[in-house]
């Protein structure tokens, strides 16, 4: 449904996009992770018609997205992560003007999205709170029921529970059969909503990966506390694993797969604590970013 190819924009000293390719299928949720000027925007904007590429293209459901944009635009839902509203208006009236941008005979959908996420539309846009206004940018980018959402940084300024209603949001129009690509700082978010996700760094992409992939092999980490620095030791040299660190009567230890063996070991020592984590999506992005 989205394909980028070999999609060049240099604005000198590093800043842009480099040869970048990747596509999203059908169906897909696709998580694209970078810090700030890592060129996620640039991106997007690629996607949107906005600018020229110096080389290479992309195009959306078989469309060029510069010369077949205004086609490409009936059937796509933007939510850019700075948004700009006409702050004169209330919710209701601007969501009427882009209803008419996208001559909407019908709003039914429109207004189950503003029940959905609790918007009071009667309130004018200059006296919303940040998280209102990002309310109303979701409704206005999801209301014409697009088969394309491209979302910048969707939850920004939202509360826990609206985060898990705009997640419930995601899986649903997932289920539908729409294709998404969501931009985010939000780790969590982006392993719970994406079926993959890519990495982008420097205007390059560094990894592509299978959530469900990563979330099956993430490693495990424990922190066991024995009775005695000596449990400690003793323990560390049954189990014969690497991945071992102690501290006095502390072992801190990172397994990956089958752990059964190493609770059937643990039992036969004197515990005192045991704290466990999983490795995270974080932890895969840091192992990217942590140097240089």
């Amino acid at each position: 449904m989205i394909l980028i190819e070999h999609l060049t924009k240099d604005y000198g000293n590093s800043k842009g996009v480099f040869d970048l390719s990747f596509s999203i299928r059908q169906g897909e949720v696709f998580g694209y992770l970078g810090p700030n000027g890592a060129g996620k925007t640039t991106t997007i904007r690629h996607l949107l018609g906005f600018l020229n590429a110096d080389k290479g293209n992309c195009s959306i459901n078989g469309l060029n997205c510069r010369t077949q944009s205004s086609l490409i635009m009936k059937n796509l839902g933007y939510l850019p992560g700075e948004m700009a509203f006409f702050d004169g208006m209330t919710g209701i009236r601007f969501l009427k003007f882009m209803a008419d941008l996208h001559r909407l005979k019908e709003i039914t959908y429109c207004h189950q999205l503003i029940d959905m996420f609790e918007l009071d539309v009667n309130v004018k846009i200059k006296k919303m709170s940040k998280g209102m206004k990002q309310k109303l940018g979701i409704v206005s980018g999801f209301m014409h029921n697009p088969y394309v959402l491209v979302l910048d940084e969707p939850t920004a300024g939202l509360d826990p529970l609206m985060q898990r209603v705009f997640l419930d949001l995601i899986h649903t129009e997932k289920m539908k059969g729409k294709t998404i690509l969501m931009s985010s700082h939000n780790f969590d978010e982006v392993e719970k909503a994406c079926n993959r996700i890519g990495i982008i760094k420097q205007g390059r992409l560094v990894a592509i990966e299978d959530v469900d992939v990563l979330r099956n092999s993430k490693r495990k980490n424990f922190d066991v506390t024995f009775e005695s620095a000596v449990h400690a030791r003793n323990f560390a040299e049954k189990i014969k694993c690497k991945n071992v660190t102690l501290k006095d009567n502390v072992a801190i230890i990172s397994l990956s797969g089958d752990i059964n063996n190493f609770i059937k070991e643990l039992s036969a020592f004197p515990i005192v604590d045991l704290k466990s984590e999983n490795g995270s999506l974080e932890d895969l992005f840091m192992h990217y970013y942590g140097g240089k």
